[in-house]
C-alpha cells in the first residue's frame, strides 16, 4: 500500500480525513435516528442503545485518530473496521429474525462506509474494494447469524452495491486528486528553480561578464601579453553568455528569445550585453532584428578591420525592444550614407534601415568623424515581420 503523507495543515491529505470525519458523525446521527424509530420493533432494546453507545465512542476516537498523520496505518484501519463490523453483526442479536429478512436497515445502517472511506483514502481503489468485500461478506453473515433464509432482500443489495461503489470512486479520485498535487509540487519546485537561476544569471550580467568584458577592452587596448590575457577573457566571456543563454528557460511556442540568437555574435570582438531573463518575441521579427544586427557587424568589420571591437546592448522595455550596436572605428563622414545610396550601395539602407522600417520601428545612427558609430534598432513589442521583396 503506498499512502502519501501530508501532515501539514491544509493539505490533501488532512482536508480528505476531515471529509470522512464528517461523514462519519453525519451517519451517526442518521444512525441512531433510526435506533430511535425502531426500538419498539426490537428483539432487545436495550442491545439498540448499546450498539449506538459504541458507535458514539468510536467515532469520537476515530476522528481524533485519523486526524494524527503518525497513527494512520494498518492497525488503525484494522480497528475501524472491526468496529464497523462488529456494529453490523450486532443486528442479529438486537434485531429480530423476521425484520431481518424483510430487509429492515441494520443498526449502523451506512455508518459502516466510513471504514471504507478510510481504507479508500489511505490505499487507493484496491483498498477501498477490499473492504466493501469484508463489509458484503459482514452482511451475509448477519443473514446466517439471524436464521434468515439468506441475503435476498433489495436494500441490502443496494447497500452492499453502493458500498463497492463508494470504495471504488473514492479510491480512484484519491488516486487522481494525489497526482495532480504531485504535479502541482513539481511545477512550483521548477518555478523555483527557474526564479534562483535567474537571480544568479542577473548576478553573473552584472558582475561577472562586465568584468570580462572590462579586461577584455583593456587588454586589446594595453597591446602584448595583456592583448593575450583580454583574448582570453573574451572568450570566457562569450562562453558564459551561452551557458547563461541556454540554462534560460525556452520562450513559447512560436516566439524566440532575441537575447539568444545576439549572444550568438559575441567573439572576442565583438561584446553582447543582453538581459538576464529571456526578451520573447514573435520568431520572424526577432529573427529580422538579429539580421539587422548582423549587417551593422558586418560594416564594423568590412570598414573598421577584422579585429576591431564593437558593442552591442539590448534593452527590453515595456513598449519596446531596443537594439544598439557600437564601434570606436573611424566613423562615418556626413553625407556618406546619402552618397553610398545614389551610388547603388545600399547596405545600410535596405539591410538595416529596411528592415526596421518594415517591422514598425526605427533607426538612428549617430557618428562623427574620428568618434566611432553607432546604430540604434528600436522596434515596438507588437511588431510583426512582413515578406520583404529581395532584389538582384
Amino acid at each position: 500500500m503506498t499512502t502519501t503523507d501530508a501532515r501539514a495543515p491544509g493539505g490533501l491529505e488532512s482536508a480528505l480525513w476531515r471529509a470522512v470525519a464528517v461523514y462519519r458523525w453525519l451517519a451517526l446521527a442518521y444512525a441512531a435516528a433510526m435506533i430511535v424509530r425502531n426500538q419498539g420493533e426490537y428483539a432487545r432494546p436495550a442491545g439498540g442503545w448499546a450498539v449506538l453507545a459504541v458507535m458514539v465512542v468510536w467515532t469520537a476516537a476515530a476522528t481524533a485518530l485519523f486526524a494524527d498523520g503518525r497513527r494512520r496505518g494498518p492497525a488503525l484501519l484494522a480497528a475501524d473496521m472491526a468496529v464497523a463490523l462488529g456494529c453490523l453483526l450486532a443486528t442479529a442479536y438486537v434485531e429480530t429474525s423476521a425484520g431481518i429478512a424483510a430487509g429492515r436497515p441494520t443498526l449502523p445502517v451506512s455508518w459502516v462506509a466510513a471504514a471504507v472511506l478510510a481504507w479508500a483514502v489511505q490505499g487507493g481503489r484496491r483498498w477501498g474494494v477490499a473492504g466493501a468485500g469484508i463489509l458484503a461478506a459482514g452482511n451475509a453473515l448477519l443473514h446466517v447469524l439471524a436464521g434468515s433464509e439468506g441475503p435476498h432482500g433489495t436494500a441490502m443489495f443496494n447497500g452492499i452495491v453502493l458500498l463497492f461503489l463508494a470504495g471504488l470512486v473514492v479510491g480512484h479520485v484519491v488516486r487522481l486528486a494525489r497526482e495532480a498535487e504531485a504535479r502541482l509540487a513539481r511545477a512550483v519546485e521548477l518555478e523555483a528553480a527557474t526564479r534562483e537561476r535567474e537571480r544568479l544569471a542577473r548576478g553573473i550580467h552584472d558582475s561577472v561578464l562586465q568584468v570580462l568584458a572590462m579586461v577584455r577592452r583593456r587588454g586589446a587596448e594595453l597591446g602584448g601579453e595583456a592583448a593575450g590575457l583580454g583574448r582570453l577573457a573574451g572568450e570566457q566571456e562569450a562562453a558564459l553568455r551561452a551557458l547563461i543563454g541556454a540554462a534560460a528557460p525556452a520562450p513559447p511556442a512560436g516566439t524566440a528569445d532575441l537575447g539568444a540568437l545576439l549572444a550568438a555574435h559575441g567573439s572576442t570582438t565583438v561584446s553582447v550585453a543582453a538581459p538576464a531573463t529571456p526578451v520573447p518575441l514573435p520568431a520572424a521579427v526577432a529573427r529580422e532584428i538579429d539580421a539587422a544586427v548582423a549587417a551593422a557587424l558586418d560594416n564594423v568589420a568590412r570598414h573598421c578591420g577584422p579585429s576591431a571591437p564593437a558593442w552591442v546592448l539590448l534593452e527590453d522595455d515595456p513598449d519596446a525592444v531596443v537594439v544598439s550596436v557600437r564601434d570606436d572605428g573611424p566613423g562615418i563622414e556626413p553625407g556618406r550614407l546619402d552618397a553610398a545610396q545614389e551610388a547603388g550601395r545600399l547596405g545600410v539602407a535596405q539591410s538595416i534601415v529596411g528592415r526596421v522600417r518594415d517591422l514598425g520601428g526605427t533607426v538612428e545612427i549617430a557618428s562623427a568623424p574620428g568618434a566611432g558609430t553607432e546604430i540604434e534598432i528600436s522596434v515596438p513589442r507588437h511588431a510583426r515581420a512582413r515578406a520583404r521583396k529581395v532584389g538582384p
